[in-house]
């Protein structure tokens, strides 16, 4: 059978009353007049069909029905304040600084699979190539690389190494003249601004600058090198994990049998002391995902 619900603001009014004892106090508590809270207890009492109340000159007592109604509406409010309480209790995301590329084009794609697998722990995803200052700027981790030879950070999770290869869209390939790099226009990131250099002196092109090399055209992020070489602006120098979907579907063609190991690392910076709770469970994750994702030496 259907019933119309009991107004909330006059079960509220009338905890309220229970609570304080005083019609006066409960205006108070409520932040209105006595004459509506007065109100509400009356219309109240009139769709239960019972008193509630025992009025007396200055004051006012519970009716034996008011007293176990009372009791019952404390209980239902507690009840409803607990699920308020839970549903805000989520826990802040994670908060990873990365850089702008491999946030993009490598760990973006993947969280996915983090959420499906932890619903609970949500991941927010900030982009720099500075160094970062965990505590300092509130950030939980941060991935950036360690160069060749280099120390790793201390407390950090090795990732993957970071490797290169050129790539170049058909309708630019078409045009090249042999051989390509001194006729090209080479692509590439200023965060990464010898990877060019690195990969002609070790690729058998002969040597870091051989004649005719123009000076690569960088970019702020390896990001816009990849859209410009997509655009058939020139050759990007880039990770081929980062554009493996272009591969694929035939928008870059890679100018290379295989990619070429700089000996830079990509690390997982973590606050120092032990790491526990949801950002453990992203690290091992984002650790696994990584060796899954590096092909074998």
């Amino acid at each position: 059978m259907h019933r119309t619900p009991l107004p909330l603001e006059s079960l509220w009014a009338f905890r309220v009353i229970a609570e304080t004892g005083s019609l006066t106090a409960a205006a108070a508590a409520l932040g209105v007049t006595q004459p509506a809270v007065s109100k509400r207890l009356r219309e109240l009492e009139a769709r239960l069909g019972c008193p509630l109340v025992r009025r007396g000159v200055n004051a006012i007592g519970l009716t034996q029905a008011g007293a176990r109604f009372a009791a019952e509406l404390q209980a239902g409010f507690a009840q409803i304040q607990a699920a308020v309480d839970h549903l805000q209790a989520r826990p802040a995301p994670l908060r990873i600084r990365a850089y702008t590329t491999w946030a993009l084009r490598w760990l973006i794609p993947r969280l996915p699979r983090f959420h499906a697998a932890h619903p609970g722990i949500d991941v927010e995803v900030s982009t720099s190539t500075a160094v970062v200052d965990l505590a300092r700027e509130g950030v939980d981790a941060a991935v950036h690389t360690v160069a060749a030879g280099a120390p790793p950070p201390f407390g950090g999770r090795r990732l993957q190494p970071v490797a290169i290869a050129p790539f170049a869209a058909p309708a630019l390939l078409r045009g090249l003249a042999a051989p390509w790099p001194a006729t090209a226009r080479l692509l590439g990131s200023r965060v990464r601004a010898r990877d060019w250099e690195f990969w002609l002196s070790r690729a058998g092109m002969g040597g870091a600058q051989p004649p005719g090399f123009p000076a690569p055209l960088l970019f702020e992020s390896t990001t816009l090198a990849i859209e410009a070489a997509l655009q058939g602006l020139g050759v990007v120098i880039c990770s081929p994990a980062f554009v493996c979907g272009e591969v694929e579907a035939g928008t870059l063609i890679p100018l290379s049998a295989g990619s070429l190991p700089t000996g830079d690392l990509y690390w997982l910076f973590l606050p120092t002391g032990r790491v526990g709770g949801a950002l453990a469970t992203f690290a091992d994750w984002l650790v696994r995902e990584a060796e899954a994702a590096t092909p074998p030496a």
